[in-house]
């Protein structure tokens, strides 16, 4: 889920940047720091939208930087378990699928790719052996978080299914649902008998 978050920190801003105007220049800084950041608590920075308040510039002896209190907001992605993404297969390998999630990746594992026994092909495909389904590199998809994992900060990992019902392929999906609206109005619609 995508969060606009309101931060406060120290930003230090070099010798080199004291020609620019202080709001610039913090902006600068701040993009340059928190831009790609990941954090166990907030998620993966996006975006510094805006800078909301400086304070009063400080230097501290022997570094010659300016030091300035900084409010501001970020956008950050954070993955929740159970919630609902689309994203685009960027790899296939044997033991499952890469999905690009925009600002990350998450890791489909081949049980979890579809409702059926799948087997994996050497250009790079999933099948399903009954559904005939096939998985490939650039289909678009909708899955379900079912991992989340900072174990190693720099890189977070994210486990995903799309083996429940409205989740696969898109087109997958909609083959689905027009198959459940032909069942529904061939199933006899049963009445409600009363007693007197």
């Amino acid at each position: 889920m995508f969060y606009k978050i309101e931060l406060k920190d120290h930003i230090r801003v070099p010798p080199d940047m004291f020609g620019m105007e202080v709001e610039e220049s913090v902006l600068k800084r701040v993009k340059t720091k928190y831009e790609g950041f990941i954090s166990k608590d907030f998620g993966i920075v996006i975006d510094v939208s805006e800078v909301k308040n400086i304070g009063e510039g400080v230097i501290i002896h022997g570094d010659g930087a300016s030091y300035y209190e900084a409010v501001f907001d970020v956008l950050t992605f954070k993955p929740e378990l159970q919630e609902v993404i689309p994203g685009r297969i960027k790899d296939i390998v044997d033991f499952g699928a890469f999905i690009n999630l925009g600002p990350i990746e998450g890791m489909i594992h081949v049980s979890q790719t579809m409702d059926d026994f799948v087997s994996f092909s050497k250009d790079k495909t999933l099948a399903g052996k009954e559904s005939k389904r096939t998985l490939k590199i650039g289909d678009i998809c909708r899955a379900r978080i079912i991992a989340v994992s900072y174990k190693d900060a720099d890189n977070p990992k994210l486990g995903l299914t799309m083996r429940q019902q409205g989740l696969g392929r898109v087109d997958w999906i909609e083959q689905d649902s027009h198959k459940e609206v032909k069942e529904d109005k061939k199933s006899p619609k049963k009445e409600a008998k009363g007693r007197k």
